[in-house]
């Protein structure tokens, strides 16, 4: 598979095409941005960390039916991806109120939700990524209602999958965000499942393994993500 040239840099990936139209190359970075970007700094070796756990991942949540842009590592930053059209939504689902749910609702940090919260943020840095409901969705058209019916049924599953799995690895899913993209018509989960994109809690001790350790200065930022590699991969 030929790399091609760039087709987009984000926070915390390079997209490249391929001589495979339908497939690209995602390049995993070290850098690192909270509060929108107002943040930046680098975790050494994230980049290796977040590539190696998401294709456990994906790989995982393939097998048990949900489809994903996954098709395979290529080194230790990069993975070959079915080339998806991104919808512009994070989805967002919570099991125990932490970050901006906490703030908002006024929620000690560490209370357990009776039941997953799912919500979504319109994909949009200049606007800051704000907030939306499902009529908002619809009423702009960021998704179709047959579309945000299957992201809604894989977000539920997504959550009860991956909580499964980190339980079993002694860690607490806390939240997470997802994002999905059109592949040849089908809505199929893309982006990366990391320490990034989830708040992971040491199961008996609620130690935080993931970017809270970098937007909180809390320090060991680099000894939480090789942590969680090490969990998932045993």
């Amino acid at each position: 598979m030929e790399k091609l040239e760039m087709l987009y840099e984000g926070k915390a990936k390079k997209v490249f095409k391929t001589d495979d139209a339908d497939r690209y190359i995602v390049e995993y970075k070290d850098d690192a941005t909270a509060f929108n970007g107002v943040k930046k700094g680098t975790i050494t070796g994230k980049g290796v960390i977040n590539n190696k756990m998401s294709a456990v991942l994906f790989d995982m949540l393939e097998k048990e039916g949900i489809p994903t842009h996954f098709e395979g590592l290529l080194s230790d930053r990069e993975m070959l991806v079915k080339a998806v059209e991104i919808v512009p939504l994070e989805v967002i689902m919570r099991n125990i109120a932490a970050g901006s749910l906490a703030k908002r609702l006024g929620l000690e940090e560490g209370t357990p939700m009776k039941r997953p919260v799912l919500e979504f943020c319109y994909k949009n840095d200049e606007l800051g990524d704000p907030i939306i409901n499902e009529d908002h969705i619809l009423a702009v058209e960021l998704a179709t209602e047959d579309q945000l019916k299957t992201i809604r049924k894989y977000a539920y599953k997504i959550n009860e999958l991956l909580m499964d799995f980190f339980k079993e690895r002694k860690i607490r899913l806390v939240d997470f965000k997802i994002e999905l993209g059109l592949y040849k018509g089908d809505i199929i989960l893309a982006d990366e499942i990391s320490p990034d994109t989830c708040r992971l809690w040491d199961w008996e001790t609620d130690k935080k393994l993931d970017k809270d350790r970098f937007r909180r200065d809390l320090g060991d930022v680099e000894d939480a993500y090789e942590e969680i590699l090490s969990r998932i991969s045993k």
